[in-house]
């Protein structure tokens, strides 16, 4: 589980960067760009969130699990 958090961190560690730059940046073509890599980002970030949700709900869930007792049936 750890992993899925650290990847959350670097995306938002990405989204921070691209905020940064778009603060420097005047051109209208270089804005847009960094602004749809930005939004990415953020969606990314929220995927991983609920990836990690589903992850953790599957994880909280009791599993059953059925084992033949001589292995398995050969009728």
């Amino acid at each position: 589980m750890t992993r899925y958090t650290y990847k959350g961190a670097a995306e938002q560690k990405a989204r921070s960067t691209y905020e940064y730059l778009i603060d420097l940046a005047e051109d209208p073509a270089v804005l847009a760009p960094l602004r749809f890599l930005r939004e990415r980002e953020i969606v990314h970030f929220q995927r991983f969130g609920e990836a990690l949700d589903i992850a953790r709900d599957y994880l909280n869930q009791q599993h059953y699990f059925f084992m033949q007792k001589n292995g398995c049936n050969t009728k």
